[in-house]
């Protein structure tokens, strides 16, 4: 699934890239801001689970379909639903940061736009995890959902009572599904390949995999879209450039034209 790529006029891309020392920084400053929530959720754990309760009976009210339908279908295999574990534990990561680095490198005009929009859906994210602490249907024993990372491993989270490394009661949106939406759909703007709408299959996917390993509700997938929706209507996507546009076949730009009129005037 390459994308076509050219090589960026020099001009505007080039000066379109940021400093690499300042985005580091403002990385870093996301990150303590992470940091900062998770230690304000702590202690929250009684209300994240009567928040479960009425998310799943809303779910249940306006007929969205059960999450162990999906869960059912990975426990047919330890191998299948160890390899949904693992995706869940090493893909989100590592998947947005080499989409982040690669627009950085190839398309900076695009890296600032989307680099913009995943912060605003992980602020708003953030917020709405403080306001609506969730448990996820893992904890949740009317769900009757495994916690297929606990059984069957591998997996990021210790016990929700001792954890400070991540906060288990922020299910509600998934940024493990807003960003892998973000990423499919920053490269299918960013790219002119006629294969790029494949990369729809990451957020497709990662949905499958939050669902079945029970770490999120439908909802908390529906919500994330909509704050991405909401980010990508406010910040504008950047015009295509050169190395974004698609050809115009038979078309022919004008120093080309002008080149085969003398062509033929000397024939």
């Amino acid at each position: 699934m390459n994308a076509r790529t050219e090589p960026a006029p020099a001009g505007s891309d080039a000066i379109a890239r940021p400093p690499l020392v300042r985005e580091l920084l403002l990385v870093a400053g996301l990150f303590l801001v992470y940091k900062f929530g998770r230690q304000l959720a702590t202690g929250h754990s009684g209300e994240a689970v009567h928040h479960a309760h009425r998310v799943w009976d809303f779910e249940r009210a306006v007929h969205l379909p059960g999450e162990g339908a999906v869960q059912s279908l990975l426990l047919h295999g330890d191998g299948l639903v160890q390899l949904a574990n693992t995706y869940y534990a090493a893909v989100h990561f590592p998947a947005t940061a080499a989409f982040l680095i690669w627009l950085y490198l190839r398309r900076p005009v695009h890296y600032v736009w989307a680099r913009r929009v995943l912060a605003a859906v992980t602020a708003a994210a953030l917020a709405l995890h403080l306001l609506f602490p969730l448990a996820p249907p893992r904890m949740l024993a009317a769900a009757g959902l495994v916690d297929t990372a606990r059984v069957y491993g591998p997996s990021v989270y210790g016990d929700p009572a001792t954890d400070s490394l991540s906060n288990q009661f922020a299910a509600m949106p998934s940024l493990h599904f807003g960003w892998a939406l973000m990423v499919a759909v920053g490269l299918i703007v960013a790219t002119r390949s006629r294969w790029r709408w494949l990369w729809l299959a990451h957020p497709l996917l990662t949905l499958l995999v939050i669902v079945g390993t029970a770490n999120h509700y439908w909802l908390d997938a529906i919500v994330a879209a909509a704050l991405l929706g909401l980010a990508l209507a406010v910040i504008h996507v950047p015009h295509r450039t050169a190395t974004t546009a698609p050809r115009a076949q038979g078309s022919l730009v004008p120093a080309q034209r002008d080149e085969q009129t003398l062509v033929g005037a000397g024939r």
